[in-house]
């Protein structure tokens, strides 16, 4: 404790004085070595995905369990990038990512400000909305939908359909309640509407939120195969996803005529799958460093209203 006189009063004050550092104790190693468990477990099966995809056929049966190259080919990536349909599919895969990402970030953002205001028939479209979470039409019904407004065989099949994430909406509607409604107010007073009050007002105040479920999106676009399976059969429409499937089954097909005792490429099966995954998770993995001051404020925004 440090002792400070005042001469005004001639009284003796003990002023306390922090520690700037903390002490270091046993639960923070215990916290330390279990995220670092945790992170391993999460950052070793990409490692050794990578691994996999770079190394010889015979390499990886001696060890399937990689810790270091001891020599690297690029066979496999060489095998994916020569298909022909292969920059078919990333420029579809690309834009169904930007353009659906747009797309599904509008409409969220729009049906979420409309739940926020005291509009009639509010709950009742609300409960609407929250039914498509737990209930669907079915396959057959969605697909004939689908075909009878002419989108299949159509990149719009796989971004139309999927607008908007229910779940997403209402987090980012919950956020938006959050807003101090003075701040409205005083827009309004000043001759502001609806609309520039949500793109001048709202959406500065949430871009923590919107960055974080614009990755969302993005991601979910990204991977997105389903609804091509389902309504796309022109090869040159599919996504990424559907074309690194057919390289695959490409690569065993191959493998599978060898006859006995032949020796194997070093293409085959599991380093062409591992490769798929890398070429697939790299793109978007290159988001996340422009987003990551955004991505954990955003999480928990919304979540609580106070």
């Amino acid at each position: 404790m440090a002792a400070v006189s005042t001469e005004k009063t001639g009284l003796d004050v003990k002023v306390p004085q922090r520690n700037r550092l903390r002490k270091f104790t046993i639960a923070d190693g215990i916290l330390i070595i279990i995220m670092s468990i945790l992170s391993l477990t999460v950052i070793f099966p990409f490692y050794n995905a990578v691994l996999v995809s770079i190394v010889p056929q015979a390499v990886y049966v001696r060890s399937p369990l990689l810790l270091w190259p001891k020599k690297v080919i690029w066979d496999n990536y060489k095998f994916i990038f020569d298909f022909r349909l292969i920059w078919h599919g990333v420029g579809n895969s690309i834009f169904i990512t930007i353009v659906g990402t747009l797309y599904s970030m509008a409409l969220t953002i729009l049906c979420g400000y409309a739940l926020t205001k005291d509009i009639p028939g509010r709950r009742a479209i609300r409960f609407i909305i929250v039914f498509t979470m737990y209930f669907s039409g079915g396959i057959i019904p969605y697909f004939l939908v689908i075909n009878g407004i002419g989108l299949t065989n159509s990149l719009w099949s796989m971004i139309l359909p999927t607008g908007i994430n229910v779940f997403y909406m209402l987090i980012i509607s919950s956020f938006f309640s959050s807003i101090p409604s003075s701040l409205e107010e005083s827009a309004k007073i000043d001759g502001a509407g609806d609309f520039t009050i949500l793109i001048r007002i709202v959406l500065p105040l949430s871009l923590p939120v919107l960055a974080t479920f614009s990755l969302y999106y993005a991601v979910d676009k990204w991977n997105e195969w389903w609804h091509g399976l389902l309504f796309i059969r022109r090869v040159e429409k599919q996504p990424l996803q559907l074309i690194l499937r057919q390289i695959i089954q490409d690569a065993q097909f191959i493998n599978q005529q060898l006859l006995p005792g032949q020796e194997r490429p070093d293409v085959y099966g599991d380093s062409i799958k591992m490769a798929a995954i890398v070429v697939t998770m790299f793109p978007i993995m290159m988001l996340y460093p422009f987003l990551q001051r955004y991505f954990l404020t955003g999480l928990t925004l919304g979540a609580v209203k106070e």
